[in-house]
């Protein structure tokens, strides 16, 4: 199909669908993100925007490559690993292509990333941000997909053994609740603080 072999001008930036596999209803937002962006500029966007916290790993496969930071600078990525510090989205990304995007390797978070739409931004400036969504992360720790329909059953059953201790754990958890300009202003917080850290976002 044409769309999928589309690249982005350097000035462009694509529109992409992040939703969590395995749990339904789903859990989903959706982003424009610079195609000047790295990958790892793009993991701390999907922190935001998610609600995650970066506490974890994290990892992305792209066109059946692996891209991370790797643990080691002076030894570099491991074999068959890409360092996602070096490459762009403009680089690695096509409109209409699927890739996936995993955090914390022991809950095992994975994002399937559809890549909508190749867009002309109005202003740069205002971007990367948050334009949709549906439904709230979930809380970091709480066990992966597998475990977390038993955590939201026993914080919607007042008569379940661990319903309090899940109520006291969870921090007034909404899992329904999701919050556009919560999500923004994460992304935003995010962002800044991987500038401070030299992590990314360096004016060019």
């Amino acid at each position: 199909m044409p769309g999928k072999t589309k690249r982005a001008a350097a000035n462009a930036a694509f529109q992409l669908k992040v939703q969590i596999e395995g749990i339904e209803p789903a859990i989903w937002r959706r982003v424009i993100v610079p195609a000047a962006l790295t990958l790892r500029e793009l993991h701390a966007v999907l922190q935001g925007a998610m609600g995650w916290q970066d506490y974890h790993l994290h990892m992305f496969e792209i066109d059946g490559k692996r891209f991370e930071v790797p643990e080691d600078d002076s030894l570099g990525p491991e074999d068959g690993y890409a360092d996602e510090r070096k490459h762009t989205l403009r680089a690695v990304l096509t409109k209409g292509m699927q890739f996936l995007y995993v955090y914390d390797f022991g809950d095992d978070w994975r994002h399937l990333v559809t890549v909508e739409d190749i867009v002309a931004p109005a202003a740069v400036r205002q971007l990367p941000r948050c334009i949709a969504g549906e439904r709230a992360c979930p809380p970091e720790d709480c066990g992966g997909v597998h475990r977390y329909p038993e955590f939201l059953g026993a914080l919607a059953d007042p008569e379940h053994p661990e319903h309090r201790d899940m109520l006291d754990w969870a921090g007034g958890f909404e899992p329904e609740v999701f919050s556009l300009s919560q999500a923004n202003a994460l992304i935003g917080a995010v962002c800044a603080l991987y500038h401070a850290r030299d992590w990314g976002f360096r004016e060019s």
